[in-house]
C-alpha cells in the first residue's frame, strides 16, 4: 500500500512548493504538509541601498506583482520622508493599482484557478488550462479574456512606464503627467472593464453555479476553516485595495480590531516551522496555538474572501450588488468556504474596474501637479496595500542619509500560510480514503492552496550560495530517530 504521496512541483501557482503527504497504515491521511522549499532574503539585499531604489528593487521579486511592492514601498517611501503624495499623484497611482488588480484577477480567474470549475476538477491535466477554458466558453469569450487583460496592461505600461517592473512611484507622487488623450482612454478602457467584470460574473453563475457538484465542492467541510479574516477598508468600512485601516473580523463575523499600518507589529508576529522556509503569521492577541480554526487560534486569513468578509460591502454599486447576492447565495456573513475566493474574486475584480471608471473621470487626473519633494530628513516609514493575494507590508528604517538599514516585508502568501497548510491538510484528510490516489484526487488537494492565489516568489527568495541540507528520520509514532545535516 501506497504510504507516502508526493506532488512536486505543485501547479498553476506563483513561485515553486511540493505536497507531502503522509498516509498511515489504513491508507488515510496522517498529515499533509504544504511546503515552501526556498529561504526568503529580499530584506538583505536591501539594506544599504538609498531607500527610494526599494520600489525598484521590490517590484522584481515577483513577475506577477511587481506593481503591489512598488505601490506598498512607494506608500512606506511617502511616510519615511514625511511628505503627503500629492493630489494628483495619488489618482494616477490608483488608477494604474485598480487597473492591476483588475488584471491579476483576470489572469487567476482564468489561467490558473478557473481551470478546475470550468473545465473540472477531475478533468485529464492536458486540459487543464487556459486552453481548455477557451474550449468551455468559446474562442470569442476567449479572446475578450486575452483582449482585455492587454489593453489594461498596456494603460498601466503608459502611466507607470513598465507593467512588468514600475518605474513611476516616487516619494511625495509619481514621475509623469496624464494627458487628456491618456485620461480619455483610460475612461474607455474602464468602461470596457465593467462589462468584462459583469461577463465574468454571468459566466461564473452559468458555469459554476449552475452546478451542484461544484456547489458541493465549494460548501463542503473539506474546503472550509472558520478562522480570522483581515482587510484594508476605507472610512465607510468598504474594500479598498490602496489604502484605509486594517479590519480583522473574528470568526463569527464581528469586528475584532482594527489599526494603523504603523502598529502592524503590536497586532502580528510569525511563527516558524521546521518543515518549511515560509513563516506564519499570527495575531498577537490571539495568540499561537497551532494549526487550528477557530476564536481560540490567532490564525487568519487574507485576499479576496477575506476582503470581503473584514468588510461591511463594496465601495461600487455593481460590486455591492454582486456583494449581496453572493452573502445571500452562500448563508451571510461571514462565509468560511475557501473556494468561494474564486467568486469573491471577481466581486473584486468589478470593484477595480468601476473604482477604474471613477478615477479616470475625475478632471484632477490630469491636474500639473504630480509630486510633493520631500524636505523632511528620513527615518522610518511604513505602508501597506492588498495585494491581489491580500494585505502586504512594507516597513523601511534609515540613516539621516536616507540609507536602509532594516527593512521588513511581510507579504501576502504569508499572511495566510498558516490557513493554507490546514486548507491543504484538510482537503488531503477528505479525498484521501485506504490509499486510493489518482489523477484527479490530487488535483482537487491543490486546488485547496490555488483559492489562495498564493506567491511564493514573494513570499520566498532564495539567497545565492547554497542552504543547509536537514533530513530527520522519523519512527511511526514520529519519534525522531535520526537527523542527519548537510552545512554549505
Amino acid at each position: 500500500m501506497v504510504r507516502h504521496v508526493t506532488i512536486d512541483p505543485i501547479t498553476r501557482l506563483e513561485g515553486h512548493g511540493k505536497i507531502d503527504i503522509i498516509l498511515n497504515e489504513e491508507g488515510n491521511v496522517d498529515r499533509a504538509y504544504f511546503q515552501v522549499p526556498e529561504l526568503r532574503g529580499f530584506e538583505k539585499f536591501l539594506v544599504g541601498r538609498p531607500a527610494e531604489d526599494a520600489a525598484q528593487i521590490t517590484s522584481r521579486i515577483c513577475g506577477v506583482c511587481p506593481m503591489a511592492h512598488h505601490m506598498a514601498a512607494a506608500k512606506a517611501m511617502d511616510d519615511l520622508f514625511h511628505v503627503e503624495c500629492a493630489h494628483t499623484g495619488q489618482l494616477i497611482r490608483q488608477w494604474c493599482y485598480n487597473g492591476f488588480t483588475f488584471e491579476d484577477h483576470a489572469l487567476h480567474f482564468y489561467f490558473l484557478g478557473g481551470p478546475d470549475f470550468v473545465v473540472g476538477p477531475t478533468a485529464p491535466k492536458a486540459e487543464r488550462n487556459i486552453l481548455g477554458v477557451i474550449g468551455q466558453v468559446g474562442v470569442e469569450a476567449g479572446k475578450k479574456v486575452i483582449a482585455m487583460r492587454r489593453e489594461v496592461r498596456e494603460m498601466i505600461t503608459t502611466l507607470a512606464g513598465k507593467i512588468i517592473h514600475p518605474v513611476f512611484g516616487l516619494p511625495g507622487g509619481v514621475a509623469r503627467r496624464v494627458s487628456a488623450e491618456e485620461q480619455k482612454q483610460c475612461i474607455e478602457i474602464s468602461e470596457r472593464a465593467i462589462e468584462f467584470g459583469l461577463f465574468s460574473l454571468q459566466l461564473l453563475r452559468d458555469i459554476v453555479l449552475a452546478n451542484k457538484q461544484y456547489v458541493d465542492y465549494i460548501t463542503s467541510e473539506g474546503y472550509t476553516h472558520r478562522t480570522y479574516y483581515m482587510g484594508l477598508v476605507d472610512e465607510n468600512d468598504h474594500v479598498n485595495f490602496y489604502d484605509g485601516m486594517l479590519r480583522v473580523v473574528d470568526p463569527k463575523g464581528d469586528e475584532f480590531t482594527k489599526f494603523d499600518v504603523h502598529e502592524y507589529a503590536e497586532q502580528i508576529d510569525e511563527h516558524v516551522e521546521p518543515w518549511s522556509y515560509i513563516k506564519f503569521p499570527y495575531l498577537k492577541q490571539v495568540g499561537w496555538k497551532g494549526f487550528e480554526e477557530g476564536p481560540e487560534s490567532g490564525v487568519f486569513a487574507v485576499a479576496p474572501l477575506a476582503r470581503l468578509n473584514a468588510s461591511e460591502g463594496m465601495a461600487t454599486p455593481r460590486a455591492q450588488e454582486a456583494f449581496e447576492e453572493f452573502y445571500q447565495t452562500l448563508g451571510g456573513k461571514p462565509v468560511h468556504f475557501t473556494l468561494a475566493t474564486h467568486w469573491a474574486r471577481l466581486i473584486e475584480l468589478l470593484s477595480a474596474a468601476e473604482m477604474m471608471l471613477d478615477i479616470a473621470k475625475d478632471g484632477e487626473l490630469i491636474g500639473e501637479h504630480i509630486r510633493n519633494i520631500p524636505t523632511a530628513t528620513p527615518s522610518e516609514g511604513m505602508g501597506v496595500v492588498e495585494a491581489p493575494r491580500g494585505t502586504l507590508f512594507h516597513h523601511y528604517r534609515t540613516d539621516e542619509n536616507g540609507i536602509i538599514t532594516m527593512a521588513n516585508l511581510i507579504v501576502a502568501t504569508q499572511n495566510n500560510a498558516a490557513r493554507i497548510a490546514m486548507s491543504v491538510d484538510r482537503a488531503a484528510r477528505t479525498l484521501i480514503n485506504e490509499g486510493k490516489v489518482d489523477d484527479g484526487i490530487l488535483n482537487m488537494i491543490e486546488m485547496a492552496f490555488r483559492a489562495y492565489d498564493p506567491c511564493h516568489g514573494c513570499a520566498t527568495h532564495a539567497l545565492p550560495g547554497q542552504m543547509p541540507l536537514i533530513v530527520r528520520v522519523y519512527d511511526p509514532h514520529h519519534e525522531l530517530v535520526q537527523e542527519v545535516r548537510r552545512d554549505p
